[in-house]
Order: structure tokens, then sequence, then C-alpha cells
């Protein structure tokens, strides 16, 4: 009697894989240079921040604006790029100023956190 042959087993040959070398490189990674920052903080009436805000955004060093209310949960936080250094208002903030004048007229007593660049 014939048996079948089964299509698969006629398919699979015995291969022999040869070793390869691989020579590893080590990498060195990108030295990150930790920037000091100083942290300011100060309490200021609701009226008064708009002004604040946006003569903080004129100093060129802010790293980021912290609004806290009187309990100290966070309200709003800006962080600025590099590209609003310099004092340059562009209307990519005026959204941001709007919200930070609708948040001052809202509360009374608010704390400002300014994370400066030593």
């Amino acid at each position: 009697m014939n048996t079948p042959i089964n299509p698969v087993e006629k398919a699979v040959e015995t291969v022999e894989i040869e070793p390869v070398e691989i020579d590893v490189v080590p990498v060195e990674a990108e030295a990150k240079t930790e920037e000091k920052v100083n942290v300011e903080e100060f309490t200021i009436n609701g009226h008064d921040l708009v002004a604040k805000v946006k003569e903080l955004l004129h100093a060129g060093n802010i790293r980021r604006i912290i609004i806290k209310n009187e309990e100290g949960r966070i309200l709003i936080e800006i962080p600025l790029t590099v590209g609003v250094v310099g004092g340059v208002l562009s209307a990519a903030l005026f959204p941001v100023i709007a919200a930070v004048g609708v948040i001052g007229a809202m509360v009374a007593h608010l704390t400002v956190v300014i994370e400066k660049r030593a």
C-alpha cells in the first residue's frame, strides 16, 4: 500500500544556520544639563492679575506661571516657550490673557507662582 505523502512534510527541509558575529557599539546618551530654576510666590488681588501677568511675560526669563486660588488649588498653569522670550506678546497668548482676566474677575485673592531661569 502506498501511504500518501504529507505536502507539509515534503516542503520542510533542514537548513543549518551559521552563527553571525555582531559588534555592539555603545552609544553615549546626550547629556542633558539640568537648568536651575528659581521659584517665586506672591499674592495678588484679582483685578491686578492681568497687568502682573503681562509684566511677567515681558520679563523674558520666566519658564512657567502658575495661578492658584486661596486654598492652594491650581487654576491655570502657563508654560512659556522660547518663542515668548524677549517680551513678544503674540496673538497666540491673547486667549491665555483673556482666561487670566476671567480668573482675576472671579477670584479676589490669588497666589502667583513663577519659575525663572537662574
